[in-house]
């Protein structure tokens, strides 16, 4: 059975996360639904990772086992045919080892957080962004950042329902930077690490805006990772900004 390995784009906000629902929408199940439009019978796809009720994909990788050899252009073209209309996109597709996996052969996933500073309410960024209607400080957030960079026990970070075997994660980069739009400013965070914890991503931007916001003393994130304890975490920023950017490997299936 050939393996296809497939680069996804989607809008989370229609599902309930990319992980398959028996009496709810998921990005997997759509992509299965298509699959099987192409190949009868039932299909099973691999992520990368998983994504939350609401989270975006810009750079989402599965593979898939079909019977059929496949031209991966043409494969990605039919797909996308039969996932019309959800926002669900196929952008590459690529013949891979029948050992490859896209979840296990991964060196390292990127995450973005897209939040907009702006009093107006947004109208094209609904449901793409988290906005908040005042300034923040992003060199306090900057500082405060500086705790979490490297190895450390995430545990007051994690989701308590988090399934993973251990909290301690490397945090490789979180690089935070301003981009100007209309009527406002968006503060991009782009986080990256070899593997999350559920809900990470979300938890560690929440917690630095309560610092730009001026809620907290940069040194209480610190403080906060130092404790190992959920409750020490700020509140958790809403799925709407998070997108899974892109996920590397160290022989890359998609040709630029």
């Amino acid at each position: 059975m050939p393996r296809y390995a497939l680069k996804i784009e989607y809008n989370g906000a229609p599902f309930a996360g990319w992980q398959r629902q028996a009496d709810q929408p998921s990005v997997q199940g759509a992509i299965e639904a298509a699959l099987a439009r192409l190949e009868p019978g039932p299909h099973t796809i691999a992520a990368a990772g998983r994504t939350d009720a609401g989270v975006h994909g810009l750079g989402q990788v599965a593979h898939c086992d079909l019977q059929k050899n496949w031209n991966p252009f043409r494969l990605s073209e039919a797909l996308n045919y039969h996932l019309k209309p959800a926002p669900v996109s196929i952008v590459g597709a690529a013949r891979v080892a029948d050992d490859w996996h896209a979840r296990f052969s991964a060196l390292e996933r990127r995450y973005l957080y897209r939040l907009l500073m702006r009093r107006a309410p947004a109208t094209h960024q609904v449901g793409l962004v988290w906005q908040v209607r005042y300034d923040l400080d992003i060199d306090l957030m900057r500082d405060a950042a500086k705790a979490l960079i490297g190895l450390h026990d995430f545990t007051t970070f994690r989701s308590t329902i988090c399934q993973a075997k251990s909290p301690v994660k490397t945090l490789d980069e979180l690089r935070m930077e301003s981009v100007k739009t209309p009527g406002g400013t968006e503060l991009h965070f782009h986080l990256r690490a070899r593997s999350f914890l559920h809900n990470q991503v979300r938890s560690i931007v929440g917690t630095l805006e309560r610092v730009g916001a001026g809620s907290w003393p940069p040194e209480r994130v610190a403080a906060a990772l130092a404790a190992r304890e959920r409750s020490a975490c700020g509140p958790v920023s809403p799925p709407q900004g998070l997108y899974l950017s892109e996920v590397e490997y160290s022989d890359p299936p998609f040709s630029e």
